[in-house]
């Protein structure tokens, strides 16, 4: 049998490669997703000051020494889950308001896209709530540059959504208030009673922009004979 020639062999190693890097880049960002996941958990449930390596260790399921070599600190892991919850946000943000133009839609998107999040990872709105200060050794800047951009991202929106309607405010108190309503839900929302995140966004959307008593009432439910409840 002849041998194959070296630039075919090249070829195929280049075209196995690119198989392959993929493959291992989402296998490694599925294992940290795990690991971040466990690790909000415990800080979560013990405290960020409370939780010690060896916690994390038992429930990343991580050998401490296999842990202290790719992590070096747990500060380094609650940097890490601070920052792929504000990065996953943003990138969710941007993707949805791509398709949508009107002001208010935007905004709307916004609360909605923010509700979603944070009510499907409780633990780590508590954890990004509780712990906002445990950062330090320059994770701190680059988290609050993140955030930033984040609070940028609503400043705009409201600020466009104003200028539309020719509403004079502050967009600063406006936004700080917005999140006041929002990031606390945590602490309250059951879903066994509680709306789900898109009706939960259709309410505080409502309360936001037109206030308690100009929000929309619920249309009343038509009876089976197709006759309105009076």
């Amino acid at each position: 049998m002849s041998a194959m020639p070296a630039a075919a062999v090249t070829r195929r190693r280049v075209r196995t490669l690119g198989r392959s890097v993929p493959t291992a880049q989402k296998r490694f960002n599925r294992r940290l997703g795990e690991i971040l996941e466990h690790a909000t958990a415990v800080f979560c449930d013990k405290g960020y000051d409370a939780a010690s390596m060896r916690d994390l260790s038992r429930a990343t399921g991580m050998s401490l020494a296999g842990l202290y070599y790719y992590f070096e600190s747990k500060e380094k892991l609650l940097y890490l889950i601070q920052k792929h919850a504000f990065e996953t946000i943003l990138a969710g943000l941007r993707k949805r308001l791509e398709a949508v133009s009107d002001p208010e839609q935007r905004l709307r998107v916004f609360i909605q896209n923010h509700l979603e999040y944070f009510l499907a990872n409780q633990k780590a709105m508590k954890v990004l709530s509780h712990e906002d200060e445990a950062l330090k050794n320059g994770y701190s800047d680059e988290i609050r540059a993140i955030k930033r951009e984040y609070y940028r991202s609503c400043l705009g929106l409201v600020e466009d959504l104003m200028r539309e309607r020719g509403v004079k405010f502050s967009g600063r108190i406006a936004v700080l208030s917005l999140f006041g309503m929002m990031n606390w839900i945590y602490t309250w929302h059951n879903p066994r009673v509680d709306a789900d995140a898109g009706m939960l966004a259709r309410q505080m959307s409502d309360i936001f922009l037109h206030g308690l008593l100009g929000a929309r009432r619920p249309k009343r439910r038509a009876r089976r004979n197709g006759s309105t409840n009076q």
